[in-house]
């Protein structure tokens, strides 16, 4: 029998803080070819502006398999409605049961977002951050911090939106969960002081350039998730000691390393994933000197390992880490 579930309750089920050591082992789990993710489907939207993002995959002889749906309308706000949206359903990967429908309302994807940024820092941040970038003050631009909060000690943060009273909101909000929230006039400001930088934004043209990056800093984007998209210029991944991705086919198709390859900056031999830094078969970061990029667009085995996560919380069934 399918069960369904509301937002209130999957939230009332899980904390967020608890997915992300899952979440790194499914990154691992994917780079060892272990994990059945077909291309992402996209829909794209003009007049109002927003994508819908369709994701689904398996690990390869487990219980369950996943369908995601997320979308993001970026004129929600001024409807009072917000940005993202979004459901997953969870089927029975040896019947194909419907097994549960999760309306989560994007929540789930932000958290499982937030989760792949915390797993990013812990593998590939500098040793000491004195100071955290945040490029992005929306949604995700909160639970990329908060999921910080358990790997990395710094709590001084410094933000930048486009929008002056969002990052205005932004400080006052995250100040009041302890954090030391400064509001920068302009991404170079952000660089130019923070070690470990995240953007999280529907840009469609570079915020930074290579000038602007320290030595030594690591940088997580994670906007660049569908065609169009971009944040950082090329000559950064150029200039990055390293770059890493959670899925080599779609940074390639719609993530920061696509427009990098496009203008012949980058290529596919050139990157590492993320699963092969979890997995220990490539080290990582070696020197608090260099410069790395963690290219994030998002994998369906993510949204598995959230959903069978929450699935066995709410029901008290198994799912999901049994091969047959």
């Amino acid at each position: 029998m399918t069960r369904i579930f509301d937002e209130e309750t999957i939230r009332s089920a899980l904390d967020p803080a608890e997915i992300v050591a899952p979440i790194a082992r499914g990154f691992a789990d994917y780079t060892a070819g272990r994990v059945d993710v077909p291309p992402v489907g996209l829909l794209h939207f003009e007049d109002p502006p927003g994508d819908v993002h369709i994701k689904y995959g398996r690990v390869v002889g487990g219980d369950t398999y996943v369908v995601k749906v997320a979308s993001g309308f970026y004129d929600n706000p001024s409807r009072g409605l917000p940005v993202s949206d979004g459901s997953m359903l969870l089927y029975d990967a040896a019947t194909g049961e419907l097994l549960a429908i999760l309306l989560d309302r994007g929540w789930l994807t932000e958290v499982r977002t937030g989760a792949a940024g915390a797993v990013a820092a812990q593998h590939l941040a500098p040793a000491a951050v004195e100071s955290i970038g945040m490029l992005g003050a929306g949604v995700q631009g909160r639970f990329q911090l908060r999921a910080l909060a358990p790997v990395v000690a710094c709590r001084r943060v410094l933000a930048w939106s486009r929008d002056p009273g969002r990052a205005a909101e932004y400080a006052a909000e995250l100040s009041a969960e302890g954090w030391e929230v400064d509001v920068a006039a302009t991404p170079q400001a952000v660089a130019a002081e923070c070690s470990l930088i995240v953007t999280a934004t529907p840009a469609r043209a570079p915020l930074l350039q290579a000038g602007d990056i320290r030595p030594g800093t690591h940088i997580t984007a994670m906007g660049s998730d569908s065609v169009g998209k971009q944040e950082l210029d090329a000559d950064v991944l150029a200039a990055a000691d390293l770059v890493v991705v959670d899925s080599t086919s779609q940074a390639f198709h719609h993530g920061e390393c696509a427009p990098a390859h496009e203008a012949g900056a980058i290529t596919p031999a050139d990157v590492v994933e993320l699963g092969a830094v979890v997995a220990g078969t490539h080290p990582g970061r070696t020197s608090d000197e260099q410069i790395t990029v963690a290219d994030l667009t998002g994998v369906a085995v993510q949204d598995l390992v959230i959903a069978e996560a929450v699935y066995r919380r709410l029901t008290g069934r198994s799912g999901g880490p049994r091969r047959r």
